[in-house]
């Protein structure tokens, strides 16, 4: 996976807690942001640990708005419009930038460590689901985490105006 900590992190390096709280009405702050992202990748990294010593699995099929969003998510590198986030990733409405940043790099370590002990033995037989994308492998859950990743980097980048 690319270095997710420089593309969602590098922009916030050395700014001060008031840059990680920028945002516009009713949108997430940066920390915000931040901590969302740790969320997701600490959910899905748990969730394959926890799988690690299971029996093969098969994914199941697929609904046509996964198959919509995978071609969104994996094809164009985006999000379909409109989507919220699902609830167990939405960040609460305070939070420190500096334990957001904590929070992220340990959730990236923590998927590392996924990866490094499930592939390749497991790479097509362990699933996770996605609610909005279905069955993913480890592999895809990866590519996921990195077009998400740079999604909010974007966010990140226009709120601090660089």
């Amino acid at each position: 996976m690319i270095d997710l900590s420089g593309v969602v992190l590098g922009p916030l390096a050395g700014r001060p807690e008031a840059s990680w709280q920028q945002a516009p009405r009713g949108k997430w702050t940066s920390a915000q942001i931040v901590e969302h992202l740790a969320l997701a990748l600490e959910m899905s990294a748990k969730t394959f640990a926890s799988r690690r010593d299971k029996e093969p699995m098969m994914r199941r099929g697929t609904t046509l708005r996964e198959r919509v969003g995978k071609v969104f998510t994996f094809g164009l590198g985006r999000f379909p419009p409109g989507l919220k986030a699902p609830e167990r990733t939405t960040p609460p409405a305070q939070v420190d930038g500096r334990t957001a940043e904590a929070h992220f790099r340990n959730a990236l370590a923590a998927w590392d460590a996924v990866e490094r002990d499930l592939l390749p033995a497991r790479r097509n037989d362990l699933f996770v689901k996605h609610p909005r994308l279905g069955d993913l492998t480890l592999e895809e859950w990866a590519r996921f985490h990195v077009v998400h990743s740079r999604h909010h980097a974007r966010q990140i980048r226009a709120r601090l105006g660089a």
